[in-house]
């Protein structure tokens, strides 16, 4: 028991190396996918001490907060939380970590494309589809500056 109180340097949560002289809240925002509201509504369900270092937790406690973070719903973590409500496949609301999030994130935008959609269509050209102006902004490639209309006092002198 001795060696599960032991500080840890480095601490592997979810599949990501923390530094264990951070704290909760500090170290699992470092996890692609956790936020700082999740990070809270994960330590508050664990009941642990927010401005504790990871480092000074057991190997009981790291697993069982791994555990929270991914299976958000069996905790009674509220769905409003997580990241991905209403999935288009299964219906049912998921948190995404990780791989997963880039890999759905890219499928989502694939099959917008392939279905022609607005915001499918926005991607496929490059340009921003959610509802920003592009007359100043977002000019990639070959842009044309600003066009001026020829003074006409100084033309006639």
């Amino acid at each position: 028991m001795a060696e599960n109180t032991k500080f840890k340097g480095l601490v592997r949560i979810v599949d990501t190396n923390v530094p264990g002289e951070k704290n909760l809240v500090q170290a699992l925002i470092k996890i692609k996918g956790v936020g700082s509201i999740y990070a809270n509504a994960v330590i508050r369900t664990a009941k642990l001490n927010p401005l504790g270092k990871i480092g000074d937790l057991s190997d009981e406690q790291i697993k069982h907060l791994e555990g929270i973070i991914k299976n958000p719903l069996n905790h009674n973590i509220p769905s409003f939380i997580l990241n991905r409500k209403k999935d288009p496949e299964t219906g049912s609301d998921k948190h995404l970590l990780t791989t997963d999030i880039t890999f759905i994130k890219d499928f989502d935008i694939k099959t917008m494309k392939r279905i022609k959609s607005y915001r499918g269509m926005r991607h496929a050209y490059g340009q921003p589809c959610r509802g920003q102006k592009t007359r100043s902004h977002f000019r990639t490639g070959s842009s044309v500056g600003v066009k001026r209309k020829a003074n006409p006092g100084k033309a006639g002198k």
